[in-house]
């Protein structure tokens, strides 16, 4: 079929991006909005002793100028965390976080005031006299300094600045495991903190629906229903009196996966002032008050006998959590934990994750979300064990895989993993990789100077989070309307949901129509995160399009004076079984509009899907890469890149590749040159700016060489295991496995991220 399911279709929803036709939030004009800009803090902690409104106020164009003085009196809530899941999190007593500054700012760039002007320039040189007077306190930026003795405390209900705490295995038997065994490998490494840096910067229009008495909020967001929620919570509203609407989003990574501050002034403003407001960050508001990924300190311990086998893993994670709890700040420091053991047969684990509070951004969910973090930590322990008993580093991984014949497997720390040949992967990998030939490549580069490293990582995460809903709609000219409760906010649904329902109903392509964003016309979705919208929103949408056939059988069958069971659905029509009677399913939808049909079999066809998967599915994969690197400038230059990836069914091959791609360029970045830094003392940002935060340029990417390898997992309709986050995953430990191979020859076994050329150069050169 050409445009069904495994089909490489074009996305749909590209003309309208490379034409300039896109809708972004910045594009929604309302010549009579309030501009909004606001004051943030320039102090990392500090007590607010003052704020003197008086000079903004009276400027020409203001309009009002709100506080956090102002929040108080109104009783407007606070953000809080949604993610700290009971059982798994261990937390302290959780204050909501105002969205403007009361008593105190925790971080440079806390939203203190908002001005509200006429033109965005106006509201801009307002904000500049807004006279704020602070009382500076001592300043905590990592998980060492916050948990030091007479640390100064960030929150007076949290005294040990411990957020939560995420503990799973057996702490007990994996000491007295790791105590008895012959080998045992130490590591402690450093998960660099990292800016999603989307294309398009946060912003909102909230407008004052006067007719409705509501709040029309437009968002660039990859949750819509739960920015919905969260706003009405916050602002004390019924969650119907909310309306959100996200239009076309250029990009979220998981940074757009909650709701801001920022959000939360809009809105309030808007219904306060009874008018629309309207905000959009610049690039340095988003680099500084964004919510950050990563940024973890993690010490590990894995116990292996003679034979080079693994007997037991402990790991302590301490995540930098930032100054107050994100919606998602739950979710890195729990899959960090649960997903410790990686692709690896382990018979015992311990694994201990701590949420820290300082004086920086929160930080939220990024590409991976703790996956990315675990799987650097098992690859890496995976390579310093084969060195440390002289082993091959393929070797020591084929012994302690967990095989396909042992599927599905319980690991130490909560999972069953379900279906997977992680062996099978490994060998494609390498395969394709020409592994057997690397040392021919190793003195070539000598040759011509540079120092040659091959490195291998495989990769496992867990995909398909929480439950999902989708409808199909067939309007009375037999067009198909799609309402998925996922957001598509460049990973082309628009393309795929149309690929499987002209699949499934036999309609065509062309034909069908996607409508997401809107909550009041989708009316449940929980968004695009977490690698889950093939899972769960094509698992919901399978379950739509069941039910419209069914219901269409039954149709059919009353209009062509048959039984439901003497219908064949085929390729988009019925037929009755043994003859050549047979009528289209869109002649049948156009039908079921006339006044012709029986009351129980309802006006019109349309149907609703849900889908809760049981457990996670386990996408997986192998990436090898190699590099060189002049040891004159500590430059490295990738030359290959390998993957072959198991994410289950694949509905579009090409669009597949491209998450992919994207995903290991993000990969490379952290691996490379992407670092969110502070002055240390100050709290102050160094990397306020592209010229200060490095992300990969078209010239640093190799090419990238991708397979498929997929297994069956029978969790879900589709079969799909999750795609959008792999890529990431096992990039970075597979740069750095070849950046660390590169270097062995001068003796050097480790280096933190990202690894620069300083960094590496000075490797090379210790003093």
């Amino acid at each position: 079929m050409k445009f069904g399911i495994g089909q490489s279709v074009l996305r749909t929803e590209d003309q309208r991006f490379i034409t300039g036709q896109g809708r972004f939030v910045e594009d929604i004009v309302h010549p009579h909005a309030l501009h909004a800009a606001f004051v943030r803090s320039p102090m990392a902690h500090a007590r607010i002793v003052s704020i003197d409104c008086g000079a903004a106020r009276s400027s020409a164009d203001v309009h009002g100028v709100l506080t956090g003085a102002d929040y108080v009196a109104d009783q407007i809530g606070g953000l809080s965390c949604h993610t700290l899941l009971p059982g798994m999190h261990h937390a302290n007593e959780v204050v909501p976080t105002p969205a403007l500054a009361t008593d105190f700012v925790r971080y440079v760039g806390a939203p203190v005031a908002v001005v509200l002007a006429q033109t965005r320039q106006a509201a801009l040189d307002a904000a500049e006299l807004v006279e704020v007077e602070y009382q500076d306190l001592d300043v905590v930026l990592t998980p060492e300094q916050a948990l030091a003795e007479g640390a100064p405390v960030l929150w007076e209900s949290v005294p040990d600045n411990i957020a939560f705490k995420v503990e799973l295995g057996n702490s007990q038997a994996a000491e007295q495991a790791i105590s008895a065994a012959p080998h045992v490998v130490k590591l402690s490494l450093h998960n660099n903190r990292l800016s999603a840096n989307s294309m398009e910067m946060r912003g909102a229009v909230a407008e004052y629906d006067s007719r409705e008495n509501r709040l029309v909020f437009h968002a660039s967001t990859q949750v819509p229903h739960s920015v919905r929620t969260e706003l009405a919570r916050i602002l004390g509203l019924k969650e119907a009196m909310v309306r959100v609407i996200a239009p076309d989003v250029g990009g979220g990574f998981g940074m757009k996966g909650g709701v801001y501050s920022e959000d939360v002034a809009i809105g309030w403003a808007a219904w306060r002032y009874r008018q629309t407001v309207r905000w959009h960050a610049s690039r340095s508001e988003s680099l500084l008050s964004d919510y950050h990924g990563r940024d973890q300190d993690v010490d590990a311990r894995l116990a292996l006998d003679d034979g080079g086998r693994i007997v037991a893993l402990d790991v302590h994670c301490r995540y930098n959590i930032g100054a107050h709890l994100s919606p998602g700040a739950g979710v890195s420091p729990m899959f960090a934990s649960t997903l410790a053991t990686g692709c690896y047969r382990v018979p015992l684990a311990h694994a201990l994750s701590e949420a820290v509070y300082t004086n920086t951004s929160p930080t939220q969910p990024y590409r991976g979300a703790g996956r990315p973090e675990a799987s650097y930590l098992i690859e890496r322990l995976m390579d310093k064990a084969a060195a440390q008993l002289g082993m091959g580093r393929a070797e020591i991984r084929r012994l302690n895989l967990v095989t396909a014949d042992e599927m599905p497997y319980k690991t130490p720390l909560v999972y069953t993993m379900d279906s997977g040949d992680f062996g099978a992967v490994l060998e494609r990998a390498l395969e394709k990789a020409d592994w057997k030939s690397t040392d021919k490549r190793k003195k070539k580069a000598a040759r011509n100077g540079k120092l040659h490293g091959v490195g291998i990582a495989l990769h496992m995460e867990n995909a398909g989070l929480a439950n999902e809903a989708a409808e199909i709609r067939f309007d009375p000219a037999g067009g198909v309307t799609v309402l998925p409760g996922t957001f598509n906010h460049g990973q082309g649904h628009e393309t795929i949901y149309a690929q499987m329902v002209s699949q499934w109903l036999g309609v065509p392509f062309e034909t069908v129509r996607i409508v997401q964003g809107d909550t009041d016309a989708v009316a449940f979705g929980r968004g695009t995160i977490a690698s889950r919208s093939m899972v769960n929103g094509g698992g919901a949408l399978r379950v739509a399009a069941d039910r419209i056939i069914e219901k269409a059988r039954a149709i059919a069958g009353h209009l062509m004076e048959v039984a439901g069971e003497d219908l064949v659905f085929e390729a988009g029509h019925f037929t009755v079984a043994g003859t050549d009677k047979k009528m289209p399913i869109q002649q049948i939808a156009q039908l079921s509009y006339k006044p012709i049909l029986p009351p129980q079999l309802g006006l019109g066809l349309a149907a609703q899907g849900d889908f809760l998967l049981q457990g996670f599915t386990f996408p997986n994969g192998c990436q090898v890469v190699e590099v060189e690197i002049d040891p004159e400038t500590g430059a490295t230059r990738i030359t290959k890149l390998v993957s072959v990836d198991d994410v289950g069914t694949v509905i579009n091959p090409l669009l597949l590749e491209g998450q992919m791609v994207g995903g290991i360029v993000q990969g490379i970045g952290q691996a490379l040159m992407e670092d969110v830094t502070y002055e240390d003392g100050t709290g102050q940002m160094l990397t306020g700016s592209f010229m200060d935060y490095s992300m990969p340029r078209a010239d640093d990417v190799p090419p990238i060489s991708i397979e498929s390898l997929p297994t069956l997992t029978h969790t879900n309709p589709l079969g799909a295991k999750g795609a959008g986050e792999a890529g990431t995953v096992g990039a970075t430990p597979a740069v750095i496995s070849a950046v660390l191979d590169a270097l062995s020859s001068h003796g050097v076994d480790d280096i933190e991220l990202p690894a620069t050329p300083a960094r590496i150069w000075a490797a090379i050169n210790p003093t």
